[in-house]
């Protein structure tokens, strides 16, 4: 036992030096996770013995509750809103055709089983969401025209999609051919994966709106819970357990909650560990020495997919929206195949559907292609067709607003000598570029205004230029259009009683507001309010 967690812990820890190298030298960090599972695996260099495809399709299946749920938590609903009707469109009508033209390919000209075929279309019709997110972020691709943001979406939404059709067609393999069965196993997915997200996410939000979690830290076990549950719930009735997730992870993303900053923490590990372990412990179970045999039809597949069905699928679901040709391009080449594609050819592998090709090494081989290749050129391409927009911030896609603000938060306790006490904040003078936002008095917390008087003991929150989040501040970003009834008013007019105006972000400035500050086109007003 003891031995076997010592490999555990140097494993992770060679997985997280993997992943500063691969910053460095360019290449996606999770090739570099997959790699080093195949060195270590029955035909590397450690050869340690693993084949148990049933124990890595549950540890997997149960991994990728947690990546499709916390993408959905991670995705601005403010910024993929605007894209929100071409990416769903991509994650549900993409997934159908890219399955089907990937299936035809297979079909009649790798002349494949019919079934099979499209068994492997299903399998590899959506995008990867671990793939996408870690090659936007960690490459910081700030794309034009909302890009990112649609790519986030549609790898987000798109596996529920490609789960059904795989677990449609393992049905219709293992002999279900009563229309029936399948008939009702489409409503499940789709009806139960829908109502129980929904439902789920209304208890969550009301929990997080009226109970106070007495200690700290039980608001992410409760969060884990909701996870676990949106997903076993619906799946227990024949449900999609995973677009139950993703819908609960979106809802709960975007809703003020308390202590956000800590639940973006403590997530962000969760999945990195995820992410980590699954793509060492699939890289453990493939053998090397038998990818030689399927490495021809494999990469054909991948051209195909990568230059033919991915591009075509892009071409005509976007141009309607009159994308143009250089975002359709980045779209189509961001197709990137990962953990998700591997994942469910493990669940056809475990399945009592016959193959006759080795499916899994088959996906196994193209995951590493399209991360390999695609993942890798990703940023040249971007910049190649002019997409890289520097006025973006592809950080804004993510719900984690601590790393791209400018505000910094300081603690003052006003003592019974200071000079504030008993005043008005109307009457003080404060240092220059800071103002109050925030005063605890006792259990209380006090959004202050002009005639609040100061008193002993008070603690002030104040804001100053460059930023470092309370866990009991909640920052919201108000865009300032033309026709906004804010534009052109000072601060002054507005009669808000639970939140408060605390930067002012015009262009490339940050600009500490008062009541006489006036608001202009395109300005970003950050304003902070309590937990509710």
């Amino acid at each position: 036992m003891a031995n076997i967690l010592i490999l555990i812990g140097l494993i992770i820890i060679i997985c997280i030096f993997c992943n500063k190298i691969s910053f460095k030298i360019g290449v996606p960090v999770l090739l570099g996770f997959i790699l080093l599972g195949m060195l270590f695996g029955s035909d590397g260099i450690f050869r340690i013995p693993f084949e148990n495809f049933k124990f890595a399709e549950q540890f997997c299946s149960i991994a990728l509750i947690f990546i499709i749920f916390y993408g959905g938590f991670g995705t601005n609903w403010k910024e993929a809103k605007q894209v929100a009707p071409a990416s769903l469109l991509l994650s549900s009508i993409g997934v159908l055709c890219t399955a089907l033209l990937v299936g035809l390919f297979c079909r009649f000209i790798l002349n494949f089983n019919i079934l099979e075929s499209f068994l492997i279309g299903a399998v590899l019709s959506s995008t990867d969401a671990a793939s996408v997110f870690s090659t936007l972020r960690s490459k910081k691709l700030n794309l034009k025209y909302k890009t990112a943001s649609m790519l986030e979406l549609e790898s987000g939404s798109n596996d529920p999609w490609a789960y059904m059709l795989t677990i449609i067609i393992l049905s219709l393999m293992e002999g279900t051919h009563n229309p029936g069965p399948i008939i009702y196993l489409i409503f499940a997915q789709i009806c139960w994966g829908i109502l129980f997200g929904c439902l789920i996410a209304w208890t969550a939000s009301w929990v997080f709106r009226h109970i106070k979690f007495e200690s700290s830290g039980l608001d992410s076990v409760f969060m884990i819970a909701i996870a676990i549950l949106s997903y076993a719930l619906p799946t227990a009735l024949s449900g999609n357990g995973y677009l139950s997730a993703y819908i609960v992870g979106i809802v709960l993303g975007n809703q003020p909650i308390g202590n956000k900053k800590a639940l973006v923490h403590f997530f962000d590990g969760l999945t990195s560990l995820a992410q980590m372990v699954i793509f060492f412990m699939l890289g453990l179970l493939a053998f090397p020495s038998q990818i030689p045999a399927i490495l021809l039809p494999a990469a054909a597949i991948a051209v195909f997919l990568t230059f033919i069905a991915r591009p075509i699928t892009i071409l005509g679901i976007l141009s309607p929206f009159k994308a143009k040709l250089s975002q359709q391009a980045i779209v189509a080449w961001s197709g990137l195949r990962g953990a998700t594609s591997i994942v469910f050819a493990i669940i056809a592998t475990v399945s009592p559907a016959y193959t006759k090709n080795d499916v899994f090494h088959i996906v196994f081989c193209i995951v590493l292609l399209s991360i390999g290749i695609q993942g890798t050129l990703l940023p040249i391409l971007s910049k190649k067709l002019k997409m890289i927009d520097n006025q973006e911030n592809v950080l804004k896609t993510f719900n984690d607003y601590k790393k791209e603000t400018d505000i910094l938060f300081l603690r003052l306790q006003l003592k019974e000598s200071h000079d504030w006490n008993q005043q008005l904040i109307k009457d003080i003078t404060l240092p220059p570029k800071t103002r109050i936002v925030m005063i605890f008095r006792n259990t209380d917390k006090i959004i202050p205004k002009g005639d609040t008087k100061l008193e002993t003991d008070d603690i002030l929150i104040l804001s100053a230029i460059g930023y470092e989040d309370d866990q009991d501040i909640l920052l919201t970003e108000i865009k300032i259009h033309k026709n906004h009834k804010l534009c052109g008013q000072p601060l002054s007019s507005l009669a808000w009683k639970k939140s408060t105006a605390v930067l002012i972000k015009r262009g490339s400035q940050s600009i500490i507001p008062y009541g006489s500050s006036i608001l202009h086109e395109n300005d970003i007003l950050v304003v902070a309010s309590d937990e509710h």
